[in-house]
């Protein structure tokens, strides 16, 4: 949990594009009068206190990320894996694919440092923001909200491109609509199991790379059972870039979840 890991840890500060967020951004344990733990049943209760907190001032950004995301008629995706598993090429691919049929996409990219992801996002043709996080681990609600400001435009799809960790992004809801965790079959089959938090709250799972697995000592039918057994109720793409295998399907899904975010929220704005 964040409470113990080290996120809160004021040793570098959080950029959106270059520039510090340091005025507003900080964790609930920063705040005077947070007790000190002093033994180790009071230190169990104080971490279950402050993850309670910060989870708590998450949410409440995430519900106004999700509300001004629908009234800018945007649907959000997060995008999560562990590192390596193929998110920016993904998405790099998908660019030109939703521009076919006339869909902007933007992305805000998660690193804990350089903005390499989102020069290579922007060089597919679309608007990309970078999010450095330095010692944390993960996005949150409030950078979110600070990277969305930075938006030259309103896209019909921002996907929010989290770092790559399986750990703590699972905890924080940042106003997405949906949800896609990727797996790569280079990482074996028991990473669902292992990491759960992070596939239960998947709407999506794409297992990438599967061009590999006639090299792979790993077998499609057992990681597709672990997979289900984690989360019945996700649905479960194969995708490679490199075949092009799964792609169509993986637009088809995303022009569904745009559809499905306008006539949830009809009084989304249609003008960008």
């Amino acid at each position: 949990m964040c409470a113990t890991c080290g996120c809160g840890n004021d040793v570098e500060h959080v950029g959106i594009e270059g520039q510090e967020l340091t005025a507003h951004h900080h964790h609930a344990f920063w705040e005077e009068g947070t007790p000190h733990p002093t033994d180790q049943k009071g230190e169990m209760q104080d971490h279950k206190t402050l993850e309670i907190d910060i989870l708590s001032v998450n949410n409440q950004n995430a519900q106004k990320n999700r509300q001004a995301f629908h009234a800018h008629g945007i649907t959000a995706i997060q995008v999560l894996s562990s590192p390596g598993s193929g998110k920016t090429t993904l998405l790099e691919h998908t660019v030109a694919r939703l521009q076919k049929d006339q869909i902007t996409m933007g992305v805000l990219v998660g690193d804990q440092r350089t903005d390499r992801d989102a020069e290579r996002l922007r060089q597919a043709g679309c608007e990309a923001k970078q999010i450095t996080t330095g010692s944390v681990c993960h996005l949150d609600a409030h950078m979110v909200a600070h990277a969305a400001d930075h938006l030259s435009s309103w896209p019909d799809i921002l996907f929010i491109e989290n770092v790559g960790n399986l750990i703590c992004p699972a905890l924080f809801d940042l106003g997405e609509d949906a949800r896609v965790v990727l797996l790569s079959v280079t990482e074996g089959e028991d990473k669902p199991v292992k990491y759960a938090d992070m596939f239960v709250t998947a709407d999506l799972i794409l297992v990438t790379k599967v061009d590999l697995l006639p090299y792979l000592d790993i077998s499609w039918d057992n990681l597709y059972h672990v997979i289900n057994e984690v989360n019945p109720g996700a649905k479960i793409l194969p995708v490679s870039v490199k075949t092009g295998q799964g792609i169509d399907e993986w637009i088809q899904w995303l022009i569904w979840q745009k559809e499905r975010t306008r006539l949830t929220h009809p009084l989304s704005s249609p003008s960008h």
